[in-house]
């Protein structure tokens, strides 16, 4: 039988903690989320490796490396309310949900949405909400929101869901360029979203986040 929790002490013992990520609450959510629970049934052997995990039509569930690395660069606290966009099965969401007041997990797959709503009951993780829609158009009606992560690659970021973040709040996504890609946290002031480079990550586009060519004549 497999031993995952082992695994989840060894996953942050190799994977975050090397990555200079150091917040209690990250290190503690982390060890405690069961991520095993909240990958697709075939892929739960391969749930604390190092890398991407592919669940098909260029969806991934981030690396734990890339996700702990976010959540530090965004330092959630307690009382905000964070959107939680592309959340699969809800590893994510549960993550944050031991850092937030309450996350809303936005997912387009149905399956996967009723998946992780399954999950996030069974774990106890009773501040989160899962909606079911399109990633690109955001969950206006629960927003705005303090903390807005985007799982997965982006070539730029829909209006719709700049407009959803806080005056005062930060967003994390993965910028891709090609095969080559960044963590940006974007912080919102006056209505502008600016963006600062974090580190270096890669991860699929989203679809409704690529990047649309002008027109020319």
């Amino acid at each position: 039988m497999t031993d995952f929790s082992a695994r989840r002490t060894l996953m942050v013992d190799t994977q975050v903690r090397p990555s200079d990520v150091t917040k209690f609450p990250i290190i503690d959510a982390m060890l405690s989320v069961k991520r095993e629970d909240f990958v697709p049934a075939a892929l739960r052997e391969a749930a604390y490796m190092g890398e991407n995990l592919a669940l098909g039509g260029g969806r991934v569930v981030l690396e734990p490396r890339t996700l702990a690395k976010m959540l530090d660069a965004l330092d959630i606290g307690n009382d905000e309310l964070v959107l939680d966009i592309g959340a699969a099965i809800g590893y994510s969401a549960a993550v944050i949900a031991h850092m937030a007041q309450a996350v809303v997990a936005l997912e387009e797959d149905e399956d996967m949405a009723h998946e992780a709503m399954d999950a996030l009951m069974s774990a106890g993780m009773d501040n989160v909400i899962t909606q079911a829609g399109p990633l690109h158009a955001g969950a206006a009606e629960h927003g705005p929101y303090d903390v807005i992560v985007i799982e997965g690659g982006v070539s730029h970021v829909p209006v719709a869901i700049l407009d959803q973040l806080k005056d005062g709040g930060r967003m994390a996504c993965v910028f891709m360029d090609g095969a080559l890609g960044e963590v940006r946290i974007g912080y919102k002031l006056d209505g502008r979203v600016s963006w600062r480079r974090a580190f270096n990550a890669g991860a699929p586009v989203l679809a409704g986040f690529e990047k649309h060519d002008a027109f020319t004549l």
